[in-house]
């Protein structure tokens, strides 16, 4: 009788990972446009006035709050918000994997078309510096670079070392964090938009 309750409530598990329910959740959309009959992968420059990230390019997106109902809810609202796209007039083709950077850091992606000319004349300019488009042809000729970043633990200052062995002279595993780059005129997409982006490239491609 035990083991048929611990099934059933292990089977109804709903945490994608260990951590999930405690993480910093967002949520963003990879929107895609249709110009002269290409399609094309839209692209935001974040305003020099944002206190985080100013400058850097992304896809529209942002933290889960609260009172959304889904991570597509959220991703939804914050395409909204930030390029004035009525989240009806979105055509969500489907999520992606999320990309987990850590167990405190968790991003859901979407794809989903939206209209081009809509944007280009009511995109919030509080946030977002401008907008551009890649060809998505160009994304699937053009393959991105990468370079590691080496990343070293470093407990706080109040670590338990007497819990553990080797205490103070435990050996922290480092491990290594891929970097992809995409270039495209003069813009450089890296950093978790690209990682996004390489994902999306490689399941289309496929």
């Amino acid at each position: 009788m035990d083991q048929e309750k611990w099934r059933e409530r292990l089977l109804t598990n709903e945490e994608l990972f260990i951590g999930e329910k405690t993480a910093f959740r967002s949520a963003v959309l990879i929107p895609l446009v249709q110009l002269k009959g290409e399609w094309c992968v839209l692209f935001e420059v974040r305003s020099s006035k944002m206190r985080t990230q100013p400058g850097d390019i992304c896809f529209p997106g942002g933290r889960i709050d609260p009172t959304d109902e889904s991570p597509l809810f959220a991703a939804l609202r914050e395409t909204h918000e930030e390029l004035g796209v009525n989240p009806d007039s979105v055509e969500v083709l489907a999520p992606l994997s999320p990309y987990i950077t850590s167990p405190s850091f968790v991003v859901y992606p979407f794809v989903g078309i939206i209209d081009y000319e809509k944007i280009i004349r009511f995109y919030n300019k509080n946030e977002v510096e401008e907008v551009f488009i890649v060809p998505l042809q160009y994304l699937l000729e053009h393959e991105p670079y990468m370079h590691e970043v080496q990343v070293d633990l470093s407990p706080c200052i109040n670590f338990p070392y007497d819990k553990i062995r080797n205490g103070a002279n435990y050996q922290w595993r480092t491990r290594s964090v891929e970097e992809w780059f995409f270039e495209y005129e003069n813009y450089t997409i890296w950093g978790m938009t690209a990682r996004i982006l390489k994902q999306f490239i490689d399941s289309i491609r496929k």
